[in-house]
């Protein structure tokens, strides 16, 4: 399992708009869970003066982490490898 960083801008984006996108993917990682492929949500953080969010996700590729923006209907920008450096 790798972690990989999800790139979305949100501009304009209400609060709970933003809560429903978390929650979608969150929703949508225990679905695949349930299926069979091991991915987690595991972290957002959101900059809401210019709407950049970023989010974590715990997979096995870039495609997966995609795979679940798309069925959850979540936009992106891009995927890509990152560290988590929670202490």
């Amino acid at each position: 399992m790798s972690v990989f960083m999800v790139e979305r801008d949100l501009k304009g984006i209400s609060m709970e708009d933003l809560a429903g996108a978390q929650k979608a993917a969150i929703a949508q990682a225990a679905a695949m869970r349930g299926a069979g492929t091991e991915i987690s949500y595991i972290r957002s953080t959101f900059a809401p003066e210019d709407g950049r969010c970023m989010c974590l996700f715990d997979g096995a590729s870039a495609e997966e982490v995609k795979a679940l923006n798309d069925a959850a209907g979540l936009p992106y920008t891009r995927v890509v490898p990152a560290l988590d450096l929670t202490p």
